[in-house]
């Protein structure tokens, strides 16, 4: 059996960020829906999950309509099963991933950013499967005082550190 290797690069807005996950059952989408909601009140977010049985459809919900039809585009352009990817505006991964860890059909989750992201694949003759991703850009140099001093400062803008 032949395997080749492809790589899917996500496509989104710079704003937005994401979340790349592994699932197992199709409650999934009504799970991580039920999950986002409850962990951000007023959460703008669309999510897509690749069933890999039955009739294998792109299953999605959401708040923000425009938001689940990119992860719903972009979920087909992957085509891995029982993945799922979750696109989140306003709000950070941060904020959701220890709820979303805690969905019993999560498996895992491969990468939680608002980077340009690829997705490395590995294609049989039965599907798709999730090989890992790259996400974002190699580093370009070693963290100085004054980066330091920038990194400290946006945590303290976004709220996380007094």
């Amino acid at each position: 059996m032949a395997v080749n290797f492809i790589s899917v690069t996500i496509q989104k807005p710079d704003a937005v960020n994401l979340i790349l996950g592994q699932a197992h059952f199709i409650k999934t989408v009504e799970d991580l829906h039920e999950a986002l909601v409850t962990a951000v009140p007023g959460i703008a977010f669309g999510l897509a999950f690749c069933e890999s049985s039955g009739p294998c459809l792109v299953r999605s919900s959401g708040t923000d309509p425009e938001l689940a039809e990119l992860a719903r585009n972009n979920a087909y352009t992957i085509g891995a099963g029982h993945s799922f990817l979750i696109f989140l505006r306003n709000s950070f991964p941060i904020n959701v991933l220890p709820v979303l860890r805690q969905v019993p059909e999560v498996c895992g989750i491969y990468c939680a950013t608002a980077n340009p992201v690829e997705v490395i694949l590995a294609e049989t003759a039965n599907g798709r499967g999730i090989m890992g991703v790259v996400d974002g850009l190699a580093p370009k140099g070693m963290e100085q005082d004054t980066d330091v001093t920038a990194r400290k400062a946006l945590l303290r803008q976004f709220g996380y550190k007094l």
